[in-house]
């Protein structure tokens, strides 16, 4: 999904948590960071309690010992630095394609903000030299596979921990890949060499997932209110009625989401020719079926659903997960277990079923179109001369492939925990699993929700001379501006779902409409 280009104004890490605008502008609008100088101070507290303790007899786990089952073994002072490189290079173990540089971002600047808050112990030139790769555009290369969600996303993080060693691969702010080394040098940055603590505190997190977390909540939060405009163009072009949308309706049934998207789609439908044109006592339609009738609650429900993820990931942001913690008041280290990704392997699960859901009654609608026993006087398929032309017939084969591999999508991975580290972490969370499988359910979703639009908009047009409302019209208008030829003989259909596809993704189709609308619910 596109965001403005943000990149003039940079984003200030504090002890504070960095906000969900904060996460899309670096992570996709290429934002700059900054340390503030609250965070400055918090990082130098913390390291003192670390170097007490690094100097102390008594060992300190994740200081003084080595990690996980290993952390019986108390580390002399002069093998420490050797302990937290090699822990970086052994766990940099990714395998498969390189992830999105969003998604790689995004975890870094989660990252950078949990060692801003002072629970982690790193040096604060560590942390400037995170925030410099960042502000340079440099992008560790992190692969698909190699997290648990278990201590965090320990794989991920430490491809970007290798990156600030100055070992491993990077790509350049222009998707160049190179060496780190040479990535630091052009940009004129200086790799560090880890201290003790340093190497656990840049790898044990929740980053990942929760970036992906945050990226998806932006995009289902637009992908909603278009595909509450996609329902309407397709409650319009099927004939059916705005009156269960009324409020006085919602209101006996008191979901949030569902009333925003009733008058969501109340408003779209407004001044529509084509509803008006059977709304009088000669209508003869009881009821329409329940894709078209039910829409707000599904929507609706969808839409809490989102809230309530994002709830969950505004505790994430506030959080410092690392362990152990440094509680720099108290002067010590703590083993905890807040890396634990549960909180937000349980949520991205949750989406993937929204996502699923609401595909799956868009292409029910879709359908509708296409089906000369429910479509209410159109073509079959809405093709040119049926028999000849197939229409829209393969679009919805097309929706209905995508819907089926959203269901297997929505079987969740936050409940297949596998144990590792002989035993010692014996429960996992399979967050980063959870999150790419929902990159890949959002996808779907914007895809399944173009074609409904690119359906309806044909349907539309061939209800004229009746007029769509306003809106919806606008929504045609873009579609036909765009390349997208209306009615006619077939013709190579692919790149114009391609062209439609893109026009939900920017967020165009949502705009079209809040142009004549103003902004939607």
């Amino acid at each position: 999904m596109s965001v403005p280009d943000l990149r003039t104004r940079p984003v200030a890490v504090g002890v504070g948590p960095v906000s969900l605008d904060d996460v899309v502008a670096v992570a996709r609008g290429g934002a700059p960071v900054e340390l503030t100088e609250e965070a400055l101070t918090a990082l130098a507290r913390a390291r003192e309690v670390v170097e007490v303790l690094a100097s102390a007899a008594t060992p300190a786990y994740g200081i003084s010992t080595g990690f996980g089952a290993l952390a019986t073994r108390h580390i002399p002072t002069e093998m420490r630095a050797q302990l937290q490189k090699s822990l970086v290079r052994s766990h940099a173990a990714g395998s498969g394609p390189e992830v999105e540089r969003e998604v790689t971002r995004g975890l870094m600047l989660l990252r950078l903000s949990t060692l801003a808050t002072g629970h982690t112990g790193v040096r604060v030139e560590t942390a400037q030299l995170l925030a410099g790769l960042l502000s340079a555009g440099i992008t560790p290369v992190v692969r698909e596979y190699g997290s648990l969600g278990c201590s965090g996303d320990l794989a991920p993080l430490s491809h970007c921990a290798l990156a600030l060693m100055g070992e491993g691969d990077v790509r350049d702010a222009d998707g160049v890949l190179m060496p780190a080394a040479d990535a630091l040098a052009a940009a004129g940055l200086t790799p560090v060499e880890l201290e003790a603590k340093e190497g656990l505190a840049l790898i044990n997190g929740t980053d990942g997932m929760l970036g992906m977390l945050v990226m998806a909540i932006h995009d289902l939060r637009m992908l909603l209110r278009t595909a509450d405009v996609s329902a309407a163009m397709s409650v319009e072009g099927q004939l059916g009625t705005d009156r269960v949308f009324a409020p006085e309706l919602q209101a006996i049934r008191p979901h949030p989401g569902q009333a925003l998207s009733a008058a969501n789609l109340t408003r779209v439908l407004a001044d529509s020719g084509v509803v008006a044109s059977h709304r009088g006592p000669d209508c003869n339609r009881v009821q329409d079926a329940y894709s078209l009738r039910c829409s707000p609650q599904v929507h609706g429900a969808a839409r809490d659903t989102v809230e309530y993820a994002a709830q969950v990931a505004g505790r994430e942001l506030a959080s410092a997960v690392d362990n152990p913690v440094v509680l720099a008041e108290e002067g010590r280290v703590e083993s905890n277990g807040n890396f634990h990704g549960a909180p937000v392997a349980y949520v991205l699960d949750f989406l993937a079923i929204v996502a699923a859901d609401v595909a799956s009654i868009s292409e029910r609608r879709t359908d509708r179109f296409l089906d000369k026993a429910r479509n209410h006087g159109l073509p079959p398929f809405l093709a040119d001369d049926p028999g000849v032309d197939s229409g829209h017939m393969i679009a919805q084969y097309t929706q209905a492939a995508i819907v089926s591999e959203l269901k297997r999508l929505a079987v969740p991975a936050s409940v297949d925990s596998i144990p590792s580290s002989a035993m010692q972490e014996d429960h996992v969370s399979m967050g980063w699993s959870a999150a790419r499988k929902l990159r890949r359910s959002v996808d779907g979703l914007t895809r399944v929700v173009a074609i409904e639009v690119l359906t309806a908009a044909r349907a539309l047009d061939l209800r004229a001379p009746l007029e769509p409302s306003p809106a919806t019209a606008a929504v045609v208008r873009l579609l036909r501006e765009s390349g997208i030829q209306g009615p006619g003989p077939d013709r190579h259909l692919s790149p114009e779902i391609e062209a439609a596809v893109e026009l939900v993704r920017s967020g165009a189709v949502l705009r079209a409409v809040e142009d004549v609308l103003g902004e939607l619910a």
